[in-house]
């Protein structure tokens, strides 16, 4: 029996399971390959290790080498690139939460300006009370 994947709608799937993809390109020694990109063949191999390492239903595995697929297209974009410069390898992790459970068409990918946002709330430095600390001693 043959399932029906609908790409127009791909299935979410737990931050875990695109963190798995994300630590095997650590383990491969392509940490930046969000940033850099990857030719097809690397991608290949990725999908590979995912259908023969992953623990899951061929849905879910399918769904993960999807997203993974638009998420690698989507970093494609400038402003994502100098977001990953500027607050590092957390990105990857916040990446990786934000993709699983975007609403993705496999023809149209993310919304680049949308993942953009997310990420910079998810990755923002912790604000601190520079007020208090810049104000002055007032005299007595």
């Amino acid at each position: 029996m043959e399932g029906n994947f609908d790409r127009a709608d791909v299935p979410t799937v737990a931050a875990s399971d695109l963190g798995f993809v994300l630590q095997l390109l650590i383990d491969q020694g392509q940490g930046l390959a969000l940033l850099r990109g990857m030719n097809e063949n690397e991608i290949r191999e990725i999908e590979n290790r995912i259908w023969a390492e992953f623990q899951g239903s061929r849905e879910t595995r399918l769904a993960v080498a999807l997203r993974f697929r638009a998420l690698l297209d989507v970093f494609t974009c400038r402003r994502l690139k100098a977001l990953f410069l500027d607050r590092g390898f957390r990105t990857l992790a916040a990446a990786a939460s934000v993709a699983a459970t975007r609403p993705l068409n496999v023809r149209f990918g993310f919304n680049p300006q949308r993942l953009l946002m997310a990420l910079e709330t998810m990755t923002a430095p912790a604000l601190t009370s520079t007020w208090e600390e810049a104000a002055l001693p007032l005299a007595a």
